[in-house]
């Protein structure tokens, strides 16, 4: 939807329809996912130089806490602009209000994992929720009824919720993650007590796009990182040698996961709040393994150059393991879905498997694990090609025998 100069610039917050034709994202929904670049890009730092550094385990905490915060205001905002988008003037404003907050999380970020100081990721979030509640007001005042009472347990939800991330300011350093914890259960469990009696109208096509955006959005920041990194190593250490496999590697894992993610569409599966949910949730997964890949990479690129105080074993896993839990998270949430027969549906488990086992290959394990993903890609898009030539052959013989007993009818 875009403004028109006779249009009045401000107007009701109604629903949207979920049969809407040609729906797609709006300028401002992709000015929006460019300011998350930034706050993705903080956390990947700051998760290299944990890992670099041996402090792998509470990097990863910090950094699954950081990716949340990231990824669900990104959420909320994408979900409730799919029912309620309508480009007036304080939407945008509101809208851009929300951006600022996303900044300043980022601004946040690095402080959060070396000093475990919450607040600026605390304030850039209070500043996106408060928008979002009045985001959530307005659709109330615009409805009533059923709808009316959705919109206002999403706004008591999210300032209740808000409220309980006080504790990561105000309690001990070593009960954050309980914090975390329970805060991240009970942020999820807001969408569907709001929703419970009247669900929003979101736009299946329009939420599979929006993720699919995100996706590239977050392997784009994965190619940057991990090219910058190369770059560095080369001009600082001269070891083109050494890098040329990581960057061989990493890009066939990367071009395997945008192939991978893209190659169904999945919105015609997106019919009912609980499917989409349970899909919407599992990308949390999806999206912080992407950009782990790129963490991974700068780690391997790191210790390959001796930057990093690690061994060979724990930079290869720093690539591995994201890329193999990606594998299977995409495979949960779209692929096993489109499948058909056990060889196409062992095919994106079983690569997770081996890149993971690509892990012990020493120097060489980023690029064998590309060299796997990009086989998965070759394999599975072989087995389809075969299933459909078959299924082509099935279709001419049935209509050639279809012919010939009508031909022996008429004779």
């Amino acid at each position: 939807m875009t403004s028109s100069p006779t249009r009045s610039p401000l107007r009701r917050l109604t629903a949207r329809g979920r049969d809407e034709a040609h729906r797609v994202a709006s300028p401002l929904e992709l000015f929006f996912d460019l300011c998350f670049v930034v706050a993705i890009a903080q956390a990947g730092v700051a998760l290299v130089h944990a890992v670099a550094e041996g402090h792998a385990g509470e990097g990863i905490l910090n950094y699954a806490m950081v990716f949340f915060a990231i990824w669900w205001a990104w959420m909320n905002f994408t979900w409730f602009a799919s029912a309620y988008d309508n480009d007036d003037a304080l939407y945008r404003v509101v809208t851009l209000v929300q951006m600022a907050g996303v900044l300043v999380l980022a601004a946040g970020v690095s402080r959060a994992f070396e000093d475990h100081e919450f607040l600026a990721v605390w304030l850039g979030y209070v500043i996106m929720r408060l928008a979002l509640i009045a985001q959530w007001l307005r659709v109330a005042r615009s409805s009533e009824g059923a709808e009316r009472t959705m919109a206002l347990r999403y706004a008591g939800g999210v300032l209740l919720c808000q409220v309980g991330w006080l504790g990561l300011l105000v309690l001990p350093e070593g009960g954050r993650g309980w914090v975390f914890l329970v805060m991240a259960v009970v942020e999820m469990c807001v969408p569907p007590f709001a929703e419970r009696d009247h669900p929003t109208s979101w736009h299946p096509h329009h939420i599979a796009e929006r993720y699919g955006l995100f996706t590239i959005i977050v392997l784009g920041e994965t190619i940057a990182a991990a090219t910058v990194a190369v770059k560095s190593g080369i001009d600082e250490n001269d070891a083109l040698d050494e890098l040329l496999p990581i960057a061989a590697g990493g890009l066939l894992i990367i071009f395997a996961a945008w192939w991978i993610y893209f190659v169904v569409p999945i919105h015609g599966r997106l019919r009912s709040n609980k499917q989409a949910f349970l899909w919407g949730y599992g990308h949390y997964l999806v999206f912080a393994s992407a950009a782990a890949i790129g963490a991974g990479l700068e780690v391997a690129v790191e210790q390959a150059v001796g930057k990093a105080h690690i061994s060979t074993l724990a930079a290869s896993a720093a690539v591995t393991l994201p890329t193999s839990l990606y594998l299977l998270t995409v495979w949960l949430l779209h692929s096993r879905y489109f499948k058909v027969g056990i060889a196409q549906q062992l095919v994106l488990p079983v690569t997770g498997l081996l890149v993971i086992c690509c892990t012990f290959l020493g120097d060489w394990a980023v690029f064998a694990a590309g060299v796997v993903a990009a086989l998965a890609v070759v394999t599975g898009t072989t087995l389809t090609a075969r299933m459909a030539a078959r299924t082509a052959a099935r279709e001419r013989a049935g209509g050639d025998w279809g012919r010939e007993g009508h031909e022996g009818h008429d004779s």
